[in-house]
Parts: structure tokens; sequence; C-alpha cells
């Protein structure tokens, strides 16, 4: 089946979502500048054990084939092997993102002895100075030393994920390479205006120029994973690799750690709060939701009605459009044209005030240290 096909059908929104992402908790012992849900300390409303098994049934009930589990740092939680194995049995495959903080070799042997299972370890820089200024000092060997431990443990092929920033575009070729030598997949995700994100985002986001080497680079490496984070650069011309639509509440949405729906990780809003697993469960959440209707209504093409390149782009991501003061109609702040910029330029000062801002902050105040960094021995530096 064709993609020009299976847009429509996933654009009215499908029996239960494709990508689940479930952040299990805030708690989280790094604190990156540009966390999508602001994490650091844990909340202590969120799922009990107990729940978070009833969870996962319900979600093997309704026929999920995967979640994606993230946090926070996932693996703080001490029930996380319990949870990664009953999904397992449960034949749910599991993703999860990890900082490699808690990843050691006694981990990554148990990691790699359970089947269905992914790990993306996240790594913002090619070097010390360009990752640690983004996700804190001693971050960059504690990822590579979670690599090493996943690699000396035969876990197979890992995944690298990266945040694309202004600051580290240029080294996409370094990141590939380090892939290579891992026998990993490069991973690469849009960097939105979410969570502490929000105030980094003018400085940190791609330049227009980089946004279209962006473009060329993906083309030419269609194995490098992008979760259709930049289908917003396909108006440039042919259709990146995924389906090239947002997806938010049609066939992806967000579980947070106190059971929280919302319609995407990155709309991590009151506007875009959908229910509450405890209140009615997972699936009368995504089934009867009325955000989640609405989501899956016929869309307008608003102020992009008028440019060639609509079918493409879809308008861009609503998650960026929302929290830049932006409506939904209104193009990508983004956008390969300029028309976003355009569009934030003539938002006046008191809208620039009173554009929304993400929920509550789990953020510590204080960033906690971590271990000193210990030599690796052959691996690529």
């Amino acid at each position: 089946m064709s993609e020009s096909s299976l847009r429509p059908r996933f654009e009215r929104g499908l029996a239960a979502p494709i990508c689940l992402t479930w952040e299990l908790t805030y708690a989280c012992n790094l604190a990156c500048i540009h966390c999508l849900s602001s994490s650091g300390r844990r909340d202590p409303r969120e799922l009990t054990t107990l729940e978070a098994t009833s969870l996962i049934d319900e979600i093997a009930d309704m026929q999920i084939f995967y979640v994606n589990i993230g946090g926070g740092e996932p693996m703080i939680r001490r029930d996380f092997f319990d949870l990664v194995e009953h999904c397992v049995a449960r034949r749910v495959g599991v993703k999860f993102s990890t900082n490699g903080t808690r990843l050691d070799r006694a981990a990554a042997r148990r990691l790699a002895a359970t089947n269905y299972l992914d790990v993306q370890v996240s790594l913002d820089g090619a070097d010390v100075a360009t990752n640690d200024q983004v996700r804190g000092v001693g971050s960059y060997d504690a990822a590579r030393r979670a690599m090493d431990n996943l690699a000396g443990e035969n876990f197979g092929p890992f995944k690298i994920s990266v945040v694309v920033t202004r600051e580290n575009v240029a080294q996409l070729d370094q990141f590939a390479s380090l892939a290579l030598h891992y026998g990993a997949q490069l991973r690469l995700t849009r960097l939105r205006p979410s969570g502490r994100g929000a105030d980094v985002w003018h400085e940190l986001r791609p330049t227009l120029e980089q946004g279209r080497w962006l473009y060329r680079w993906l083309l030419d490496r269609p194995e490098v994973l992008t979760g259709d984070s930049f289908f917003h650069l396909s108006a440039l011309g042919a259709p990146l690799e995924g389906l090239n639509l947002c997806g938010a509440g049609r066939v992806v949405c967000l579980i947070d750690p106190v059971g929280d729906v919302y319609a995407c990780p990155f709309v991590i809003h009151e506007q875009f709060l959908a229910g509450n697993v405890r209140e009615s469960g997972f699936s009368t959440v995504w089934r009867d939701s009325e955000l989640f209707r609405s989501l899956r209504q016929p869309g307008s093409a608003g102020a992009c009605a008028s440019c060639g390149s609509f079918d493409a782009c879809r308008g861009g991501c609503m998650a960026a459009k929302f929290f830049t003061g932006l409506e939904r109609t209104d193009p990508d702040p983004e956008c390969v044209f300029g028309h976003g910029e355009a569009a934030m330029a003539a938002l006046a000062p008191v809208a620039l005030s009173l554009r929304p801002v993400p929920a509550p902050t789990h953020s510590r105040r204080v960033a906690v240290a971590l271990p000193a960094p210990r030599e690796r021995r052959g691996t690529l530096r």
C-alpha cells in the first residue's frame, strides 16, 4: 500500500496508536536544556507498579505492538526491568530511551538477554564540548560508556538518538561514523519549543540554510531514522522517508508518569490533555476523547492554502506552532520558505508575551553530579 493511500486513513485515526510514548517518570539525574518534559524531580503521583502493569495489559489487549518508553530517565524507576519484562511477556515490544548513566555492564547484559527490545542512547554532540553544553558535564562520557557496555554484551544494533540543533548539525557525518563503529542505527529528532526547549529554541534551532542542508543529507541517507520528525522539510522537493504528516491524536499520543494522556509527546499542555488512564482506562481515552476526535477531522490548510507545497508538508508541526504562539492553521515556524518566520514576526509583542507555556516544570533546582569518566579502550572518541 502506497504512502498516498495510507495518509488519509491515518489522518482519520486508527483503532489504536502505532506510536505510543509512555514516560515512566519525571525523575532524571540530568538537566538537559532542551528537555521536552522539563524532567528532573519525580512526581509523587506517578503510576504505581500495579497501575503500570495493568496499563501494559490494556495496551496488549488493544494489540499495540510496541511502546516507546522514556522519561525523565526511565531506568531510575526501581521497577523498570519488571515493567519491561511484563511488556515482553505480553508480546508488547519496548523501545526505550536512556541517557546511559544507569546502563552499566550488568544492565546491558540483562537487556541483551531480553527479546523484543530496542534501546536508544541519547547523545547531542559528537564531542564532549558540544554534547555537554546541552546535556550537562559528564553526560557525553556516560553515554559512550553505555554504548560500550551494550556492544560488550553483544546487545546488537542499538540506536544513537540525536536532537538536531544549530550547534551539532555540522557533526552529522561524525554521528553517522559513530553509529557505524558500534554497528548501531542513527536516529535524528527535531528540536521543538517544548518543555525546557521553549527557553532555548530560538537560539538552538537550525537556521533555514542548515534545514535545507539537513534535507539533502537525509535524502542521501534513507537508512537514518527520523520518526517523521522532519516532514516540514519535504516541502523542498522529494518526500523524506515516513508518513509526512502530524500524527497527534491520530496515530500518536503520550501517556505521562501520572497517567495523563496527551495528543503527542511535544504538547504537554492542558489544551492537549485528552484524559487520564486512572479515570477511564487508556482505550476509552483513545477512542472517545473529544480532543482526539477533533484532531481526526479534516483540517484546513489555512494560511498555507496558497502554497503549492502544502500536500508535501501538511502545514508542519502542531506543537512547534502552538508553543511559538501560532495557530494550527499557520505555517510551521520553521517553514522552509520562511513563511513561519514572517508569521512569528507579525505577532504583536503582547501576543508574544501571552504565548502558551509548557506544563509545570519538574526541573531540579540543583544539578546532579555524574561519576568521573573512566578511560575507554578500543573505541572512538
